[in-house]
């Protein structure tokens, strides 16, 4: 399955049930990516992310965050900001009680990209719109 067939199949906003296969997807190219790069299709993997971004359930973030930081070109392909669907606040307040080393881990990453800027006039409503524009 590649980008565009799965963009077909899904959209931008997918159903919950679509979204649990967004899920599945996302966790099978993160594993690929994990076990060698360039394995997992990180243009696939982004996309899986803003379809969770565009459904905003905090939830989800650990799982985009296992995306993005599954290697180098992953991190580069996955924008940070799609860790905020659900609003830069109410994720780092989420990642702050998540006790794991994955929200842990998280919560630093959007931390530093705050102070470093990466969230100036960020709005989900402008992120959303952007992905629109970009996948049309």
């Amino acid at each position: 399955m590649d980008e565009d067939e799965w963009l077909r199949r899904h959209g931008l906003h997918p159903d919950p049930q679509g979204l649990d296969e967004v899920r599945q997807l996302l966790r099978q190219q993160t594993e690929f990516e994990r076990e060698a790069q360039g394995r997992g299709d990180t243009e696939l993997m982004k996309l899986c992310c803003v379809q969770l971004f565009n459904a905003a359930v905090l939830d989800d973030v650990p799982l985009i965050w296992q995306a993005k930081s599954a290697g180098m070109d992953a991190d580069a392909s996955i924008d940070i900001q799609l860790l905020c669907g659900g609003g830069l606040a109410a994720t780092k307040a989420h990642m702050a009680s998540d006790p794991s080393e994955t929200g842990k881990a998280a919560l630093r990453r959007l931390v530093a990209c705050e102070a470093a800027g990466d969230f100036d006039d960020f709005s989900v409503a402008r992120q959303a719109s952007f992905y629109a524009s970009y996948y049309a």
